[in-house]
């Protein structure tokens, strides 16, 4: 499988440790990672918090909101949910791709401090991301963000909880959004076990394996049996339907746990007639633009870019 990776990325392989999300392990191995994204992610931190009020009978949810210097409000905004296989990570593990992504597209980035599995199982983490939109909304003016041009962003347990975000979001009845950035998501809770529709045993040792994805997805589904579970939000692939959701963009690596899982996705909504960007990169496995001096990291934020341009000029 080695042979297979883009040479630039062979320093991240090498470097990034083994996970262990068993229940003894979760603790020490969040602290590693933790470690791992301030070495690679850090940079000047947000421009402010906001603190907004969360699911009936939950905490607040703490947003990191990052604003671009210059520019005529309203400004267009992006919600961002981060990665961690739902069970690791935090707002501000990506500071220095959140500040390039304001300069470059000159949104406002909201990043979500959403609460983890398994501490909070499913729909927990998913309507802190509801009430987190909600309450940029209702912030909008105190923001100085256009309500009308927002777009959810995520990448990984991120990517996945964002493309269920939007399926909620239109159930809901809005708020509206111009579109749904998925950077190779985690969007089938059966991949990795022994119902998965998509096995690739040679992808599971890059990164994120298949031990790792069922530990996250069990994690997030708690004790709940699956069948008691509203499964299109969960597990966004297993949607009824997608029709009605906003423009996507989604990227995944070739290399990727994820790749079948996203393309079949990525049919899916252009069967919905969703309008559709898809992009594959080759010797990318996941969490590839953890390494964001390598080209193919480059390329595919500068798409991301582009994309992002593109949903706010509508």
């Amino acid at each position: 499988m080695r042979h297979l990776v883009d040479p630039d990325l062979i320093p991240l392989i090498d470097a990034f440790p083994p996970l262990d999300l068993s229940a003894s392990g979760l603790t020490g191995t969040r602290q590693t990672v933790a470690g791992l994204m301030r070495a690679t992610g850090c940079g000047p931190g947000p421009s402010r918090e906001l603190r907004v009020d969360g699911p009936a009978g939950a905490p607040t949810v703490r947003l990191l909101v990052f604003e671009p210097p210059a520019g005529l409000p309203p400004r267009p905004a992006i919600l961002y949910l981060h990665g961690g296989g739902m069970v690791m990570g935090s707002a501000g593990q990506s500071n220095a791709a959140l500040w390039r992504l304001v300069h470059a597209v000159g949104a406002v980035v909201v990043s979500v401090d959403y609460r983890l599995a398994p501490e909070t199982p499913f729909p927990g983490p998913l309507e802190d991301g509801h009430a987190a939109l909600k309450g940029i909304v209702a912030a909008a003016q105190e923001l100085h963000i256009d309500p009308h041009r927002i777009v959810v962003m995520g990448d990984s347990a991120g990517g996945g909880l964002a493309a269920s975000l939007a399926l909620l979001t239109r159930d809901r009845g809005g708020p509206q959004l111009r579109g749904q950035v998925l950077v190779y998501p985690m969007l089938d809770h059966r991949t990795g076990g022994p119902d998965d529709a998509y096995s690739r045993p040679s992808a599971a040792h890059l990164l994120w394996t298949r031990e790792n994805n069922k530990d996250g997805w069990r994690a997030l589904q708690g004790a709940e049996p699956l069948q008691n579970l509203q499964t299109g939000y969960f597990s966004a692939s297993r949607a009824a339907s997608l029709e009605g959701l906003p423009a996507t963009f989604l990227g995944v690596g070739a290399l990727d746990l994820f790749l079948a899982e996203s393309l079949a996705y990525a049919r899916d909504l252009a069967a919905a007639n969703v309008p559709l960007e898809l992009h594959v990169y080759p010797g990318a496995p996941h969490g590839f633009d953890l390494l964001p001096s390598a080209a193919v990291a480059t390329a595919a934020e500068q798409q991301r870019v582009l994309a992002l341009k593109r949903f706010f000029s509508v």
